[in-house]
């Protein structure tokens, strides 16, 4: 029974339907109805399928996903470098798109940056990475192969899912911030090294005030 349950899932028709439904329709779905204050239930629901097909077609990445040698300092130094710099770009961009925002949220609700701070990485991060980079990678081989093009159909998918938010602001970071983490995965295989990258930039996206676009309730004001 097992084993013909693994041959569904893992005949590549399932494959291919599944990355339409999972990575197009449900986004799409969200966008049109304009479901984002429901995103942490579409994304924890996500997690918790991708955890179960995995489990039962490629259980030996699971118990391998985390990689924690892979967090060290040959990593994490060009890693922190590269964030540097792109917080750098982050703020002059917030600065002359929208300097109203700067810092908004830390000196008008600093208590929730705090909250922020600390729960992003676990309930935010970590599922997404865990959809877009563990999951993606080891789904969708079949796809989109296991070098650059699963980088970019991870990347453009991640972006596309980031038009919940309905502002140009959230996919086009989301497209550049999916190739660099795509790209780090690609290079560890590591669910723990782009989980601590992916937080490093979300939490500066909220400390320096782009937060905002990544917040479903930008959303209620447009």
């Amino acid at each position: 029974m097992l084993q013909c349950i693994k041959h569904v899932l893992g005949n590549r028709l399932f494959i291919v339907l599944e990355f339409f439904c999972l990575c197009i329709l449900t986004p799409g779905y969200i966008i049109i109805t304009q479901s984002a204050p429901f995103m942490f239930a579409f994304l924890w629901g996500a997690t918790l399928y991708g955890y179960l097909i995995l489990r039962v077609v490629e259980h030996a990445h699971l118990k391998n996903m985390w990689r924690l040698k892979a967090v060290n300092w040959g990593n994490l130094s060009p890693l922190l470098l590269r964030w540097v710099f792109a917080c750098i770009g982050m703020t002059a961009f917030l600065y002359v798109y929208d300097p109203d925002r700067m810092m908004e949220l830390v000196f008008d609700r600093g208590g929730l940056f705090l909250i922020l701070f600390f729960i992003y990485p676990l309930f935010s991060a970590l599922p997404q990475e865990f959809i877009f980079c563990s999951f993606f990678f080891a789904r969708y081989k079949p796809l989109f192969g296991d070098g650059m093009g699963i980088v970019l159909a991870s990347a453009v998918t991640f972006a596309y899912a980031h038009c919940l938010y309905l502002n140009p602001v959230a996919p086009t970071l989301s497209l550049l911030g999916g190739i660099i983490f795509a790209l780090t995965y690609l290079k560890t295989r590591s669910l723990a090294m782009v989980t601590i990258e992916h937080s490093l930039y979300g939490n500066f996206l909220f400390f320096i005030g782009l937060g905002w676009y990544f917040f479903s309730g930008s959303v209620n004001q447009h």
